[in-house]
């Protein structure tokens, strides 16, 4: 058994995980939970975020400005641009004092640079998906939303323009912290498959239910919200660096040991690779098939944890 411990609003707690060399499930062991990227690791960074994540899923204050949220943070926009992207359209809604726009409207909102970072950016393909997003607002007339379970309201969306089945959980799982859906984006689908949770040939454009139904059945094993784990898988895996990813699960190059160790301080996890040249190679801790890369300097990723 191995044990973390961690400072929450009322107090210290402990939670007991699985040893080391334990199978999650087929093909799944929990590895370490101060090794980045194994199952104890994501396991143990979700209980210390859950209630930090259960109050700060929701973008909008409504479905529809749920909708333009995630429709327009989604299709590989950064987040950063589709959230500026989603304030413009969301005020002039709400300036409006209406759930639909006409799509000349839209285009104009998306066309006009935003100021992200303290720079003037362009959002892609701002017609297509000014299209979208009206055909979209439109849609969302003939739903309600209230009467249908989180699945079938997922499926309800994903009849509309644009929205595929990661958008429409994306918006499920933000509006009512839904634990029975997942999003599969890239992210996701990597932190996944350097696990074993999912083949290495994973692909969610064409087997989303399948892959969803294999993620969900792992946070159910290892006793963790889906919605949680979804979050901070998301938000650890995007902060990475490419060294440090390179380190993680890139190679082969010969001489290098290191150890990875999570350290809490600073209310942040610190997962901190150290390494130094032996003439050796050795495999990543997540359970991966390929040796780490060569790099003979530290790197670190700074993940939150509740103060």
């Amino acid at each position: 058994m191995q044990q973390v411990i961690a400072s929450f609003k009322d107090g210290f707690r402990r939670l007991d995980l699985p040893a080391p060399d334990e199978w999650v499930m087929p093909g799944v062991q929990w590895g370490r939970h101060e090794h980045p990227l194994t199952p104890a690791f994501w396991v143990s960074q979700a209980w210390m975020s859950e209630d930090v994540e259960r109050e700060g899923f929701r973008l909008g204050g409504s479905l529809t400005e749920e909708v333009v949220a995630c429709l327009l943070g989604g299709h590989g926009a950064p987040a950063e641009v589709g959230l500026a992207a989603f304030a413009r359209v969301r005020d002039e809604l709400r300036r409006r004092e209406t759930d639909v726009l006409p799509v000349d409207v839209l285009e104009d909102l998306l066309l006009r640079p935003l100021v992200v970072g303290g720079r003037a950016v362009r959002y892609r393909f701002a017609r297509q998906r000014a299209k979208y997003l009206a055909g979209t607002l439109e849609g969302l007339r003939s739903i309600d939303d209230a009467s249908l379970d989180d699945i079938d309201l997922r499926e309800a969306l994903c009849r509309l323009p644009g929205i595929g089945p990661k958008t429409a959980s994306w918006i499920v799982r933000n509006r009512r912290a839904s634990d029975k859906v997942a999003i599969l984006d890239v992210h996701i689908v990597r932190a996944c498959g350097l696990m074993g949770v999912f083949p290495e040939t994973a692909d969610p454009a064409r087997h989303y239910r399948t892959l969803e139904e294999r993620f969900l059945t792992f946070c159910s094993l290892t006793n963790s919200r889906a919605s949680v784990v979804d979050a901070v898988m998301w938000g650890a895996m995007r902060k990475l660096s490419s060294r440090l990813m390179h380190l993680l699960i890139d190679g082969p190059m010969p001489s290098v040991e290191h150890s990875l160790r999570t350290d809490v301080e600073g209310g942040g996890c610190r997962a901190v690779a150290v390494h130094e040249a032996t003439g050796r190679t050795t495999a990543h801790p997540a359970g991966g098939r390929r040796p780490v890369a060569a790099v003979r300097e530290a790197e670190e990723l700074l993940l939150p944890i509740p103060a």
